[in-house]
C-alpha cells in the first residue's frame, strides 16, 4: 500500500461515523443506507455522503437488488486496515472526543471477532492481570496461571478439554479505541461465550456493541474489584483492594 493510499484509509477511518459504519459491517452482513444510518446514529442523508465516500476510498462494495443497494467491506483487508491504523493517535483521538454516541458505545464495549474489546474488555484483562489470574507470556500472549484456572473452574468453567492441545490460547490483542491489550484467543472467546450466559453481558442484535447488565456490573466489582463508576469516567484500571481476596493455589 503506498504512502498516498495509507493517508487516505487512515483518513477515512478517522472519522467516528464512517468507522461504526465500517465496523458494523465487519459482521460479513450487507446493509442498506437506511440500517447503517441508524446503526451509525446519524441521518439518512449524512449516511449516503459517508458511503459515498467510503466507496470512492475503496473500502465499501455495494449491491443493488431492485430498487435497494446493499453496503458490504471491499474484501478481508478491510478489517485489518482498520484494526492496524485505528491504533495511530489522530484516529484513536478522534474516538476519544467524538459525540456521536454510537461511536461512544462501540469505544465502551464491543465485541471484537468472538471476544470482549473497548474500554470494558480492556478492564476486565488489567483485572484478571492484576489478580493473578493470567500473566503476560511474551508480546503476543497470556499464560492462564494457576489461580485463574481454579478460580474459572469455580465459576463452572470447563478449561480442561477447550485449552488441552494448544500451546497459545490466551492472545494479547491491541485495543485500538484504548490503545492497550484485552484479551482473545479461545480463552477470550469462551469467557465471551460464558459472561453472556451467565447474564452479565448482552451482544447486541444488529451491531457489535455489548450491554453490562446489573448483574454484570455486581459481578465484575464482585471477581475483578470492577467499579461502574470508574469504568464509566474513563479509568480501566480495576480496584484490586475492591475484590475479595483469592487464595485457591498457593
Amino acid at each position: 500500500m503506498s504512502q498516498h493510499n495509507i493517508s487516505t484509509v487512515a483518513h477515512l477511518i478517522a472519522e467516528p461515523v464512517r468507522s461504526v459504519i465500517l465496523i458494523t459491517l465487519t459482521d460479513g452482513c450487507a446493509r442498506s443506507a437506511g440500517a447503517l444510518a441508524e446503526a451509525a446514529g446519524v441521518t439518512a442523508q449524512t449516511a449516503s455522503s459517508h458511503l459515498a465516500k467510503l466507496l470512492d476510498g475503496g473500502l465499501l462494495k455495494v449491491e443493488s437488488k431492485g430498487r435497494h443497494r446493499y453496503y458490504s467491506l471491499a474484501g478481508p483487508h478491510v478489517p485489518r486496515a482498520l484494526e492496524s491504523l485505528a491504533c495511530v493517535g489522530p484516529v484513536s483521538q478522534a474516538w476519544r472526543t467524538t459525540p456521536n454516541r454510537s461511536a461512544q458505545a462501540l469505544r465502551f464495549a464491543r465485541c471484537c471477532y468472538d471476544h470482549l474489546a473497548g474500554q470494558i474488555g480492556v478492564t476486565v484483562t488489567q483485572g484478571m492481570v492484576s489478580r493473578g489470574y493470567i500473566a503476560p507470556r511474551n508480546e503476543y500472549d497470556y499464560d492462564l496461571m494457576p489461580n485463574g484456572r481454579l478460580w474459572l473452574q469455580q465459576l463452572g468453567l470447563d478449561i480442561g478439554g477447550p485449552f488441552a492441545n494448544q500451546a497459545s490460547y490466551a492472545h494479547r490483542c491491541l485495543d485500538w479505541t484504548e490503545r492497550q491489550y484485552h484479551i482473545a484467543g479461545p480463552l477470550g472467546a469462551h469467557l465471551m461465550n460464558a459472561f453472556c450466559t451467565w447474564g452479565w453481558m448482552r451482544r447486541g442484535q444488529e451491531t457489535r456493541v455489548v450491554t453490562i447488565t446489573e448483574l454484570g456490573w455486581g459481578a465484575l466489582r464482585q471477581h475483578l474489584g470492577i467499579e461502574r463508576s470508574a469504568v464509566v469516567n474513563g479509568q480501566t484500571q480495576p480496584d484490586v483492594s475492591h475484590a475479595p481476596e483469592f487464595r485457591g493455589v498457593a
